[in-house]
């Protein structure tokens, strides 16, 4: 057992707080750029006249190099200096925001894409690594974390908020350049208010290693994009195998060198591990829940960007509220029945979907996001604390850049997989809806297809069969909305289980750094 410190950790000044606050917008910022071009997919179109893959590049590319990125620039953090990570992140996202609203061809959007999430990644593991160095406090590091946790789950909620009202207002170039003064305010505001810290163990950098984690994220997270997007199984199912193949021989590296990249024994702490995959979970439900609802909103109901944007504001408000409500409710109740609770609230949340019909009201997805941020953020703002509580300040940014890689990966499965049960059980059901209609192959393959294609088709043919292949694509596609919705409330039933066990007998006052450092070795 491990004897009680001499003297109670050093708490936090207003200093410290205003450091937070400073800490919180670059990242409110990373988690808002992920989605934020979803609604602008339109508008850049007929400028920019992309190809169907370039527009799934313009999307994806930015998740894709953020995840990849994230271990090995959390490495470099902690070598050289967490503060001036982020300083460097913020130039590089200037630079890169400055590219793509300059953009005059999909390929330099799609470049300046890929560069915001160079700057991204090595700017994120930053903000949660310095919050845990900052706040020594485990009282005052738990609402740190909340405000840490709150902001990812906003930025991820009002990506298309902003995205919306944004493009809408001032065009879709707009949505870089409003970076630029935010990283402007975080390079003078830093330097003043933000501590250095490193770890000083670690005076190298293993090349190698970058190099499998790269690889090893990057083939993962595009081999799921492609699986489940069904464009070329046999292209995935080896991009999958290559990329797993590149984490084996990472994670054997890691256990044999003195100084890892990556602290892969972490994932021994029972702890530490329960945590991982409930943030995992809790991403994934929310982005998820966003991904298709937010489509019914549009497609189905009709709504103008601006108009479905209103109807996502309560999820924005209750995701940052649930940080705040699961910290204070951690002083009486162990964290993982709370987390717990906020996974089976967010199911509960998916089940709202088994009532949605076609002219459902838009109160009814705003319900349903709602409870389903409203529960992803109470996990997300603990299992974010535990996390961080597990490791020692100096290994914060290995333990960062393992949070916000399963953040990087819930964000990109929510999206690939329950996406992807959406679009297959729309394709299969329109295909049966409108074989008794007389349609050319070509229209019956592109009504199939999306639900904005059916849309078009709908247009182009007019009167009683554009009304026909409406009404069997707004059937199918709500049908698939409560499919998916079951699919996502089965899963965050399984993941409260999960907490439920990983985590019973995890205190919210313990020092579960030391309680469990001796497993890490």
């Amino acid at each position: 057992m491990t004897a009680p410190s001499a003297q109670a950790p050093t708490r936090a000044t207003s200093r410290t707080w205003f450091g937070l606050a400073v800490l919180v917008l670059p990242l409110l910022l990373i988690t808002i750029d992920g989605t934020v071009l979803v609604l602008g997919l339109p508008a850049i179109s007929a400028d920019l006249s992309p190809t169907g893959v370039q527009q799934l590049w313009m999307i994806d590319v930015y998740a894709l190099v953020l995840a990849g990125l994230l271990v090995a620039m959390s490495a470099v953090g902690d070598r050289f200096g967490r503060r001036r990570n982020l300083l460097i992140g913020a130039v590089v996202f200037s630079i890169a925001s400055v590219a793509g609203a300059l953009a005059t061809a999909p390929w330099m959007l799609i470049a300046a894409r890929a560069l915001l999430g160079v700057g991204g990644a090595i700017m994120m593991p930053s903000t949660l690594s310095l919050v845990r160095n900052m706040f020594l406090d485990r009282q005052q590091r738990r609402y740190a974390m909340a405000v840490w946790a709150a902001m990812a789950s906003v930025g991820a909620a009002v990506g298309p908020i902003v995205g919306g009202w944004v493009i809408e207002t001032f065009g879709w170039r707009a949505a870089f350049t409003m970076n630029i003064p935010v990283m402007v305010l975080l390079l003078i505001l830093g330097p003043l208010l933000l501590p250095e810290s490193r770890n000083p163990q670690l005076q190298k950098i293993d090349l190698t290693s970058v190099a499998l984690s790269l690889v090893g994220m990057l083939f993962v997270v595009y081999a799921i994009k492609t699986l489940t997007g069904g464009e070329d199984i046999a292209r995935g199912v080896v991009v999958l195998l290559v990329g797993l193949a590149a984490i084996a021989l990472f994670v054997r590296r890691q256990l044999r060198l003195a100084t890892p990249l990556l602290q892969v024994r972490l994932f021994t702490v029972r702890y530490f591990r329960g945590a991982v995959v409930a943030d995992l979970l809790a991403i994934f439900a929310m982005v998820g829940a966003l991904v298709a609802l937010i489509q019914h909103l549009q497609l189905v109901l009709g709504l103008t960007p601006l108009q479905a944007s209103f109807w996502l504001m309560p999820q924005a408000i209750l995701a940052a509220t649930a940080s705040f409500a699961a910290a204070i409710m951690v002083k009486r109740i162990l964290p993982a029945y709370v987390i717990s609770a906020g996974l089976l609230i967010a199911a509960v949340g998916f089940g709202l979907t088994v009532f949605l019909t076609p002219t459902s009201s838009p109160a009814l997805v705003a319900a349903s996001l709602g409870l389903v941020s409203l529960g992803a953020g109470m996990a997300l703002a603990l299992s974010n604390d535990i996390i961080m509580s597990s490791v020692r300040p100096e290994r914060a940014g290995q333990a960062a850049a393992t949070s916000e890689t399963a953040y990087e990966l819930g964000t990109t499965l929510g999206t690939a997989v329950l996406g992807g049960v959406l679009v297959a059980w729309y394709t299969r059901t329109v295909t049966a809806g409108t074989g008794a209609l007389d349609l050319s192959a070509s229209a019956a393959e592109r009504a199939s297809s999306t639900m904005a294609e059916a849309l078009l088709v709908a247009a182009e043919l007019g009167g009683s069969t554009g009304a026909a292949i409406l009404a069997v694509a707004q059937s199918a596609f709500t049908e698939a909305i409560t499919v998916t919705g079951i699919a996502g409330g089965v899963v965050m039933v399984l993941a409260a289980v999960w907490a439920l066990v990983t985590l019973r007998g995890a205190s919210a006052h313990q020092d579960l750094a030391a309680a469990h450092e001796e497993e890490v070795r």
